[in-house]
C-alpha cells in the first residue's frame, strides 16, 4: 500500500493528509507539540468556560476554499456577526463594512456607493477567482477574464487604491484591511491582501467557527482517522534519515526547517531558494477577559466581529513602515477580534473572550502589552476598568508555541512584493523540493496564510500526480 508521512500537524499538514488518506494513501502525521492545529487552535486557557483562539480566528476564505467545499467536513458550523469589520477614529467616528453591499452603504455613507464599485464585481465572482489565486501563479487560469481583471486592481500599492475614496472612515478603513498584508502600504501588490480578504467578505462574510477555530482541526483529524490515516503527537523530525519508509513525504515546516530536515538531499537551487526566503513583522498577542466587553465610543464597533485600531489612514501606513523597518512604532496597528459576537457559546455569562495582537518588528524583543491596551482605551475609554483577565504571548513565545512563527510571523513568510507572488521560490510547482515525492505544504507555500487548508491540499496533488506516474 502506498505509504506517506506528514511533517507538522498544522492546518495544512492535516488537510494534505485529509487528501491524502482520501485518496487511499496510508498516511500518518507526525506533530512535534502535544495537540496538532498549529495556529488553529483553541482553549479555555485564560478562564474557564472563556474560549479563545489562539492565533488564527476570522476564516474569510474558508467558504471559498475549493478543498473545503469538496470534503464538506461534517460538524464545521460558521456563524458571521452583524458586522464583518470596523475601524474607529479619534472623533468618534468609524469606518465599517458588512457582508451586504446595502448595509455597508449605509455604514459608509458618502463612499458607500465607491467602496460597492471597487469590490462588487470581485466579490460577485469570488469563488471562481480564489480557485485561480489560491494556485501558483506560474498556470494556466480557469477563469482568465476574473483573474485579469483582478490583477489590474492589485497591482497598485494599497496607498495609491486608497485615493478611490474620500472620507477618512473609508480610507482607513480599507488602510486596516490592507494591513493584513504585513507590509509597507506603499510598496506594489499590497493591495492584493486588501481586495482579496474585503471581496471575500462580501462574498462570505469574515466567519468564524462554531465552538473555536479548533473544531476545524477536530474536524479534519476526525476525517484523517475515518480514512485510515494516523496521528502521532510529541514527535519531533529533525532529519529525513529518522522517518520510517515512505512513498511520500510533505513538509507542514517554513523553509529554513525544511533545510534542516532534508539536509544535502535538496537540489543546490532549492536549498539556496529556502535559505534567501525572508521573514516578515511579528504578531505581538494579548487574550482578554473583559467584562461586558468594549465600549467602543463608535457604534459600529460595537457589533464587529473584527475592529483595526490604528487611527486615521496616515497613521496606519506609518506604523506598518516602522515594523518592517524594524522600528517599534508607539502607537501600533492592533487587530481586535470579537469572535463572541457570531458566536456567543465563547463567553461565560457577562464575561467575554477577548482576541488581540498588535504588528510589530520582525523577533520583537520588547513588551508591546502596555501599547495594545492603549490603543484599544484611545478608542474605548473605560476599557481598562473591565479587564478581569489577561494572558500575552509575545514574538519569541509565539515561535515557541509554533515553530513556524519564525520571529513571530504568523504568515508564514515576508509580504513583500515578490514574495507575495513567488514563494518559496519562482516554480511552476513552488510544492516541490526537487527530491521526488517531498513537497512543502506550509503556508509558505501557495496561496499563503489563513485555515483554507488549500496549502496542503495543493501539495498532495502533486504528491499523488507524481506518485501516479512512478
Amino acid at each position: 500500500m502506498t505509504s506517506a508521512i506528514v511533517v507538522g500537524g498544522g492546518p495544512n499538514g492535516l488537510a494534505a493528509a485529509a487528501r491524502l488518506a482520501r485518496a487511499g494513501v496510508s498516511v500518518t502525521v507526525l506533530e512535534a507539540a502535544q495537540t496538532v492545529g498549529g495556529g488553529a487552535r483553541s482553549s479555555e486557557y485564560l478562564a474557564p468556560g472563556l474560549l479563545h483562539d489562539h492565533c488564527s480566528a476570522a476564516h474569510p476564505m474558508a467558504l471559498a476554499s475549493p478543498f473545503f467545499q469538496e470534503v464538506d467536513l461534517p460538524g464545521l458550523e460558521w456563524c458571521s456577526p452583524e458586522i464583518d469589520c470596523a475601524h474607529p477614529l479619534d472623533d468618534g467616528s468609524a469606518g465599517a463594512f458588512a457582508r451586504s453591499f446595502d448595509v455597508t452603504d449605509e455604514l459608509l455613507g458618502s463612499d458607500g456607493r465607491r467602496w460597492r464599485k471597487m469590490f462588487a464585481s470581485t466579490a460577485a465572482r469570488f469563488d471562481e477567482l480564489f480557485s485561480d489565486i489560491s494556485q501558483p501563479v506560474l498556470r494556466v487560469p480557469r477563469h482568465p477574464l476574473t483573474l485579469s481583471n483582478f490583477g489590474v486592481r492589485v497591482l497598485p500599492p494599497a496607498t495609491t487604491l486608497a485615493r478611490a475614496w474620500k472620507s477618512p472612515q473609508a480610507r482607513a478603513l480599507w488602510a486596516g484591511v490592507a494591513a493584513h498584508a504585513f507590509w509597507r502600504l506603499d510598496r506594489p501588490l499590497t493591495s492584493a491582501v486588501g481586495v482579496t480578504l474585503t471581496a471575500a467578505a462580501h462574498a462570505h462574510g469574515w466567519v468564524v467557527a462554531k465552538g473555536g477555530t479548533q473544531t476545524i482541526v477536530d474536524a479534519l483529524v476526525a476525517d484523517i482517522i475515518a480514512h485510515g490515516g494516523k496521528i502521532e503527537t510529541g514527535v519531533r523530525v529533525t532529519s529525513v534519515s529518522d522517518l520510517p519508509e515512505h512513498d511520500m513525504l510533505l513538509l507542514d515546516v517554513v523553509p529554513s526547517t525544511a533545510l534542516n530536515i532534508l539536509g544535502d538531499r535538496l537540489p543546490a537551487r532549492v536549498a539556496k531558494a529556502y535559505r534567501k526566503f525572508s521573514h516578515g513583522p511579528g504578531a505581538f498577542k494579548v487574550d482578554l477577559a473583559v467584562e461586558g466587553g468594549i465600549p467602543w465610543s463608535a457604534e459600529s464597533p460595537r457589533r464587529a466581529g473584527t475592529v483595526h485600531v490604528g487611527g486615521s489612514f496616515e497613521e496606519v501606513v506609518a506604523s506598518e513602515r516602522a515594523v518592517v523597518d524594524g522600528k517599534m512604532p508607539d502607537a501600533p496597528f492592533v487587530l481586535v477580534g470579537q469572535q463572541y459576537l457570531a458566536d456567543p457559546s465563547r463567553s461565560s455569562g457577562n464575561v467575554h473572550p477577548i482576541w488581540a495582537y498588535a504588528h510589530v518588528p520582525h523577533g520583537y524583543s520588547g513588551d508591546a502589552t502596555e501599547s495594545i491596551m492603549s490603543q484599544i482605551e484611545r478608542f474605548a475609554p473605560g476599557f481598562r476598568d473591565r479587564v478581569v483577565g489577561t494572558a500575552v504571548r509575545s514574538t519569541t513565545e509565539m515561535s515557541q508555541y509554533n515553530e513556524n512563527f519564525v520571529g513571530g510571523d504568523i504568515i508564514g513568510g515576508a509580504g513583500s512584493p515578490l514574495q507575495t507572488v513567488f514563494r518559496p521560490r519562482v516554480s511552476a510547482n513552488p510544492y516541490a523540493t526537487g527530491i521526488p515525492g517531498v513537497y512543502l505544504c506550509s503556508s509558505s507555500t501557495p496561496p499563503g496564510a489563513g485555515a483554507h487548508g488549500m496549502c496542503g491540499a495543493n501539495a498532495a496533488d502533486r504528491a499523488l500526480a507524481w506518485h501516479s506516474n512512478h
